[in-house]
């Protein structure tokens, strides 16, 4: 299992708005082969960030299978003028306390 990280800093006033579009998103992702789960989780310290949490069957069905693919381009579409700045997203292997 991988998991995909990134915090999303939404630009102040545009909360609402986000987690509305995130809402309907969620459907295009979970859509992807080897997807396994997605969470969303909103900042009681600054409420403008968010952590965005996504766990993958393998690295290549959220790099190769969901990026590249048309659903991509509508998550894109619907989320990516909310980031100021644009988020870093990072990939996680399996946690080690676990094994």
């Amino acid at each position: 299992m991988i998991l995909e990280a990134a915090i999303l800093n939404v630009k102040p006033g545009q909360e609402n708005a986000f987690e509305v579009a995130m809402r309907k998103a969620r459907p295009l992702i979970a859509a992807t082969p080897g997807f396994i789960d997605i969470s969303v989780q909103r900042s009681m310290e600054t409420p403008s960030n968010y952590l965005l949490l996504v766990r993958w069957e393998k690295l290549e069905d959220h790099t190769l299978g969901f990026r590249q693919s048309d659903r991509f381009q509508e998550w894109r579409k619907a989320l990516h003028h909310f980031y100021d700045p644009f988020p870093v997203v990072e990939h996680y292997e399996e946690n080690f306390l676990a094994k």
